[in-house]
């Protein structure tokens, strides 16, 4: 039987300028089962989830549940938790730790700071701290939301985990079901899709080298998704592989059609003109419902360097 990421894959549907946006994260560790929306139908206080939900609105951080890859059975018994916050713009790209036994402390963060790129209202509450670990390889396996996830995402979680990948989570939610399984990556928050083992560990090596690799890249989360596709075009053009080099600076016009201005830390910059488009044929997006729909797409269609005139 087929499912949204098999008919997705088939199609060959273009994966670049799809990752969840949001300038940050703050991820919380709960176990047990997700439900939906995990972060008041799982064995989250709901009323604590609601208030994180309404906490954030609008601040452009995202709130999401993680816990360790394997069985998910949880005892209700209350221990500590490990908390995560993360900032994804190039520049000021940073990932802190903390761990709570009380996720209501999470309520007392500036969640507008936090979006801005500020830890401290984060390091307040929960005594965090700077993160010395590797990165987060966070993989999408909330199956409640989408089998998908769950029959690809699991398995991959698991087998990074078996292979000693520090810092593997599975996150309760990464949009695009059809490109399970997904992968987000932190500090740098690019998001990945149709990945397997092999291409994590792979890219965990670039991180921590502070590099990207594109190939099967969905787009750096801190960005709209037509930046997402413009960064991702210029990285391929100019062969800029550096995680902080690049940055989406301007990006004019609304749908379906926009100029974006990406800026290299060496002064170089293009003018990327990105047009969505609808993938076709129409086919169920997620495999929780039968109704067909055309994914919108991001075509880039001219990657144009800039002289310094045109640039400033």
């Amino acid at each position: 039987m087929s499912t949204c990421s098999t008919v997705s894959q088939s199609l060959d549907e273009p994966l670049s300028g799809t990752a969840p946006t949001a300038s940050a994260w703050l991820l919380i560790e709960q176990p047990g089962p997700w439900g939906p929306r995990a972060l008041t139908s799982s064995h989250l206080d709901p009323l604590v989830g609601r208030a994180l939900e309404a906490a954030s609105e609008g601040t452009g951080v995202r709130v999401a549940l993680i816990r360790r890859p394997g069985r998910h059975a949880d005892s209700g018994t209350v221990t500590a938790r490990q908390v995560y916050a993360a900032h994804t713009r190039p520049g000021n790209a940073w990932l802190h730790e903390a761990t709570t036994c009380d996720p209501r402390r999470l309520l007392d963060i500036d969640f507008a700071a936090l979006g801005a790129g500020d830890h401290r209202g984060f390091d307040r509450a929960v005594q965090g701290r700077p993160h010395a670990g590797n990165p987060l390889a966070l993989v999408c396996t909330n199956g409640r939301r989408d089998r998908c996830c769950a029959l690809l995402g699991r398995p991959l979680a698991a087998e990074l985990a078996a292979s000693g990948a520090d810092g593997t989570w599975e996150v309760t939610h990464l949009g695009g079901h059809r490109f399970s399984p997904t992968l987000l990556v932190l500090p740098y928050g690019h998001a990945y899709g149709r990945v397997g083992a092999a291409d994590v560990e792979a890219i965990l090596h670039d991180v921590q080298e502070g590099r990207v690799v594109v190939d099967g890249c969905r787009g750096n989360s801190a960005w709209e998704r037509p930046g997402q596709a413009a960064e991702l075009a210029v990285r391929t053009s100019v062969h800029e592989y550096a995680a902080d080099a690049l940055t989406v600076v301007r990006t004019d016009g609304t749908a379906p059609r926009w100029e974006v201005t990406v800026a290299h830390t060496d002064g170089r910059h293009w003018r990327v003109v990105v047009a969505q488009g609808a993938s076709s044929p129409p086919r169920p997006e997620t495999c929780g419902t039968s109704v067909l729909g055309s994914p919108a797409r991001m075509d880039v269609v001219r990657v144009q360097e800039l002289t310094a005139a045109l640039a400033g």
